[in-house]
């Protein structure tokens, strides 16, 4: 029997559409309840420095009002550690951030970064918040994270989403296979997530050493056209085909 894959929507999206207009439509709470209804297993939400979409009173009606574990997306920084403690989200994933950034542009330089994310993760998994370190799919990266004492990790699908199909996804699929074997031979609970669609959703989802795709900015715009919960159970099925 393959080992559940669970699904983690990302909600960011519907509130950088509120945000647009200001305003509180449309409510990005109203969306993670959707997802729940629509067979998510989780809430994802990325409270970024400038709040350019999601913002705090966002996460205190999440924590409230959506019975769904909520997975903090988060930059290790002093304001961000304080709201994660005060919250007690059920996950809080640590991402590098860039205020000129448009989306996240790569995973978290654990090696380089280690003695400054120690604090981070000890305190947060103190409080009871499960850490998780967005990075990609390198050897060194998931050592790092091990040593650091994060129980999970969550693999940047990024390049393999962007890649062109033919050889050039082929090999950053390898790289994120060879990743979640070495994961899960540390020890490490393995996620991964970025720039996931219908078409390249598959192959991610068939390898057995991952349990949860994180998935937001697809699914927000294809529910434009098909609803949101049409477009959550569609990626369900994809997942669950593949998962063999």
């Amino acid at each position: 029997m393959p080992r559940p894959l669970r699904l983690g929507v990302n909600i960011d999206h519907v509130a950088t559409v509120r945000n647009a207009r200001g305003g509180r439509a449309p409510d990005p709470v109203r969306a993670a309840k959707l997802a729940a209804e629509a067979g998510a297993d989780g809430i994802t939400a990325h409270l970024r420095e400038d709040r350019r979409h999601i913002i705090d009173s966002d996460i205190e009606r999440l924590r409230a009002e959506v019975a769904l574990p909520l997975n903090l997306e988060m930059a290790a920084t002093e304001e961000m550690l304080g709201i994660a403690l005060r919250t007690r989200p059920h996950a809080s994933c640590l991402v590098p951030e860039k205020r000129t950034e448009v989306t996240t542009e790569g995973g978290l330089d654990v090696v380089g970064n280690y003695d400054y994310l120690t604090r981070y993760v000890s305190e947060l998994g103190a409080a009871g918040v499960r850490v998780s370190l967005f990075i990609d799919p390198e050897p060194a990266q998931l050592d790092a994270a091990k040593a650091l004492g994060a129980p999970v990790v969550e693999l940047h699908t990024g390049a393999y989403c962007d890649a062109p199909a033919g050889t050039e996804r082929e090999a950053e699929l390898a790289r994120i296979v060879r990743a979640a074997a070495h994961a899960e031979a540390i020890g490490l609970e393995c996620h991964a997530g970025h720039g996931l669609n219908y078409e390249t959703v598959g192959a991610v989802a068939a390898i057995p050493t991952i349990v949860e795709l994180n998935i937001g900015h697809f699914l927000i715009g294809e529910a434009i056209f098909v609803g949101l919960g049409n477009a959550i159970q569609r990626m369900r099925a994809l997942m669950k085909d593949s998962r063999v």
